[in-house]
C-alpha cells in the first residue's frame, strides 16, 4: 500500500522530474512536409482509356473498316492525287498518361502543362494507328495531320509521331487562337501545303465531331441522316476524357 505522505509528495516530484526532462524534449514541428498526398483515385473516363480491353478493341476494329474501306475507294483513285487527314491527339497518338498524371495530383488540364508534356514526346500509338497510316502511304495516298496542337509545339509532335510509327507527309498545328480545323482542311484541296499538290482528301479520322469538315455538336440534331458520311468519308473514335462534348451540358 502507497502511504498518504508518498501520495501527497508525488505531484512535485513528477513536476521536478518533468522539469529536468524538459531540456532534452525536441520541439515539435509544425512546418508543412514533403510528404507525398495521398493518391488519388483516377477517374472512370481515364481508367476507360489506359485500362479497358473494350477501348483497344474498338480502336483496332475501327481502324480496320477503315481500312478496308480505304482499299475499295483507292482503286478509283491516281496516286499520290489524294490523301486521309487525321487529327493527332487520342486519334493518332494515347495522350491518357497526362490525364492520369493530372488526376493523380487532383488538378486538370491547363495550357501550359500541355505543352510540357508533348514537349516530353511521350504519347504512345494507338491500337491499329499505325498499320492504317502504313496502309495510306502503300496505297499511294498522303497522311495530313490537322491538330490543334499549338504551333509553338509542332515540332515536337511531328518527331513524337515518327518515333512511334506514325509517319505524316504533313502536320498543321494550331496558329494563334483560332481552333478551328475547316481553314486547314480546305489548304490541303487547295495546294496550301508546303511541299504537297492540291490533294482530293477522301478520308478523315477524328475523336471529336469537330474533326470534320463543316460538323459540330449540332450534328445530332439531325437524326440519323444527318450522320451518313460517318463509315465513309468520315471515321470518328471514342474519347470519354474531353472533347466540344463537354459543353453540351447536363443531359435532358
Amino acid at each position: 500500500m502507497v502511504s498518504r505522505t508518498r501520495l501527497a509528495a508525488t505531484p512535485a516530484l513528477l513536476v521536478v522530474l518533468l522539469s529536468g526532462c524538459v531540456v532534452g524534449i525536441a520541439p515539435v514541428s509544425t512546418a508543412p512536409t514533403s510528404a507525398a498526398p495521398a493518391a488519388r483515385e483516377i477517374p472512370l473516363d481515364v481508367r476507360w482509356v489506359r485500362r479497358s480491353a473494350e477501348h483497344d478493341a474498338v480502336f483496332a476494329q475501327t481502324y480496320r473498316s477503315a481500312g478496308r474501306h480505304l482499299r475499295a475507294v483507292a482503286d478509283t483513285l491516281a496516286a499520290a492525287d489524294w490523301a486521309v487527314v487525321l487529327d493527332a491527339d487520342e486519334t493518332l497518338l494515347d495522350n491518357s498518361l497526362y490525364q492520369r498524371e493530372r488526376a493523380e495530383q487532383g488538378l486538370g488540364f491547363t495550357p501550359d502543362t500541355w505543352d510540357a508534356w508533348v514537349r516530353r514526346e511521350q504519347a504512345t500509338a494507338l491500337p491499329g494507328a499505325a498499320a492504317f497510316v502504313q496502309l495510306v502511304a502503300e496505297l499511294g495516298g498522303r497522311v495530313v495531320v490537322v491538330t490543334n496542337r499549338a504551333d509553338a509545339v509542332c515540332d515536337q509532335t511531328r518527331r513524337n509521331l515518327a518515333n512511334v510509327g506514325l509517319q505524316a507527309d504533313a502536320v498543321l498545328c494550331q496558329v494563334g487562337e483560332e481552333g478551328d480545323k475547316n481553314a486547314r482542311f480546305a489548304s490541303v484541296a487547295g495546294g496550301q501545303v508546303p511541299g504537297l499538290p492540291p490533294l482530293a482528301v477522301v478520308m478523315w479520322v477524328g475523336d471529336n465531331v469537330q474533326d470534320f469538315p463543316g460538323l459540330g455538336q449540332d450534328v445530332r440534331l439531325g437524326g440519323e441522316g444527318a450522320l451518313a458520311e460517318f463509315g465513309g468519308r468520315f471515321w470518328v473514335l471514342p474519347n470519354p476524357m474531353y472533347g466540344s462534348w463537354t459543353r453540351n451540358g447536363p443531359p435532358e
